[in-house]
């Protein structure tokens, strides 16, 4: 499946602000990216570099007053996502090093305070992708989607409290519960198309059996035509604008179109 994905968002600074958007694909295992293309109005210089989790990311300042940020990209990417329940939970022993630190705990993710919650969910299921679908299904079915019910200081813990959350605190939850039955996971933002609302997403990963799996308790079956961003341990790590001042965030849209409606 050929996407075309993209965002464009309005930023507004009372001074210079020192700016980092984590907002280009990189090409991978389930995608390619096969053209990229970025517009600053007003025109200002960036840099980019590679962040400790492979993620591509662009370095900047937001002039005082606004400026207009756009980024597009066409991206191969799988039509469907690997399901494979019989998948075996991963030895600790032979977690790869650069896989261990997703079975910490980390900020929005407290995961050495939910082991019992995570306990009783897996219990009867098959170690391994049966428990993480287990867990994503128990997410989908009793947190409900609800804007303005979360906020930047939101953990797993608050969100299973409140019941309630976006994309971001369901991959909070799955990620929690995972790392508290000693599976490892990541936080995964990106596209997906033929989300709706339209929008910036996130989902989670499982490591199983020698490899990453994908897991979206948004959504209520398998589905493909995702576009990666970036990974990490939680939203701290993956944050599509991270600031160095005062920014504000006054305008945001986001596209994901299958090519050959695209008409490129």
């Amino acid at each position: 499946m050929r996407l075309k994905a993209g965002c464009e968002m309005t930023l507004e600074a009372s001074d210079p602000c020192p700016a980092v958007g984590m907002l280009c694909p990189r090409s991978g295992v389930a995608q390619w990216l096969t053209s990229e293309t970025y517009l600053f109005e007003p025109q200002v210089h960036n840099t980019e570099y590679v962040d400790t989790y492979g993620n591509r990311c662009l370095r900047f300042v937001v002039p005082r007053g606004q400026m207009r940020l756009r980024v597009e990209a066409t991206v191969e990417t799988e039509d469907t996502i690997t399901v494979d329940w019989g998948a075996p939970p991963t030895p600790i022993a032979a977690v790869p090093d650069d896989v261990l630190l997703f079975l910490l705990p980390s900020r929005y993710c407290p995961s050495d305070k939910m082991a019992g919650r995570a306990e009783q969910m897996v219990a009867g299921w098959a170690p391994g992708y049966a428990q993480v679908e287990a867990i994503r299904a128990w997410i989908h079915r009793y947190i409900s989607y609800v804007y303005g019910v979360s906020g930047p200081t939101t953990d797993a813990i608050n969100t299973l409290e409140s019941g309630a959350g976006v994309c971001r605190d369901f991959a909070h939850v799955g990620i929690a519960l995972c790392r508290s039955v000693r599976i490892p996971a990541r936080m995964v933002v990106g596209y997906l198309h033929g989300l709706d609302p339209m929008d910036l997403h996130a989902w989670f990963e499982a490591y199983l059996g020698g490899r990453w799996y994908t897991f979206d308790a948004t959504q209520e079956q398998p589905r493909g035509g995702r576009i990666v961003v970036a990974y990490g341990r939680d939203a701290a790590d993956v944050a599509f604008i991270s600031n160095y001042g005062d920014l504000k965030v006054v305008g945001l849209s986001a596209w994901v179109l299958r090519d050959d409606v695209a008409g490129t």
